[in-house]
């Protein structure tokens, strides 16, 4: 479902990914991680098709980013640490929005359905800048599986959320996961991406050092590497 080949990303003398390749199957979910400024936010983007790699290939669901970015943007959904929500909007509105852009079929049953599955219903008319954090990204989880996508790009999802927004993102990635959707995670929490993960993919100054099995993986380790830079 993902597949990049060397990918390298320059700003200027800056190497922010440098030669990365790795592939994900379908259904599989990663996480990936590596310290503050290894790279992983420029590899989600690119892979999001929000930015270009300076050399190396990248494909998501069968297209390549650089040649099919419409294709690839209904194949995939972004929660990043910018919500991609409108804060003069009401939550409805928001969903309505992004559903009319991707062509949702039924899309008032398909809102109602999200703002429920997120516990938003209740401020469905309310404005997003009234918002908490944690609603918030609730709410911009709920956009991004607008249009039931096949993969989700998952950039530090967790980051702000108070207790309850925190379990409920685990409960969704939970059944993303039982769903068979592809998702990649970035995260910087060691236990939860060792026992969640089918797979963990490990960035260290732009470079791929790690792709394993968690189980096949050494706490300490990994700890070790994330606090190298």
């Amino acid at each position: 479902m993902i597949e990049g080949k060397g990918i390298t990303k320059s700003f200027g003398h800056l190497h922010a990914l440098n030669d990365v390749s790795f592939q994900i199957k379908r259904g599989e979910f990663v996480a990936l991680m590596g310290a503050n400024g290894a790279g992983k936010t420029t590899l989600i983007r690119i892979l999001a098709g929000l930015a270009r790699a300076s050399h190396g290939s990248v494909s998501v669901a069968g297209y390549a980013v650089d040649k099919a970015a419409d294709n690839v943007r209904r194949s995939i959904g972004v929660v990043s640490h910018h919500t991609l929500l409108y804060g003069d909007l009401s939550a409805e509105e928001n969903l309505r929005f992004y559903g009319r852009m991707y062509g949702v079929k039924a899309l008032a049953q398909r809102i109602d359905e999200l703002l429920n599955w997120v516990e938003l219903k209740h401020r469905r008319f309310d404005l997003v800048r009234t918002f908490s954090r944690g609603m918030q990204q609730r709410l911009a989880l709920a956009r991004a599986i607008l249009h039931q996508p096949r993969i989700l790009l998952l950039d530090e999802p967790f980051t702000g959320l108070d207790v309850h927004a925190r379990e409920l993102l685990t409960r969704f990635i939970d059944q993303f996961i039982r769903q068979q959707v592809t998702v990649l995670l970035t995260i910087h929490e060691i236990d939860f991406a060792l026992m969640k993960a089918q797979r963990l993919l490990l960035l260290q100054k732009g470079r791929l050092i790690v792709d394993s099995q968690p189980n096949k993986l050494n706490r300490s380790h990994v700890l070790e590497l994330l606090q190298e830079h």
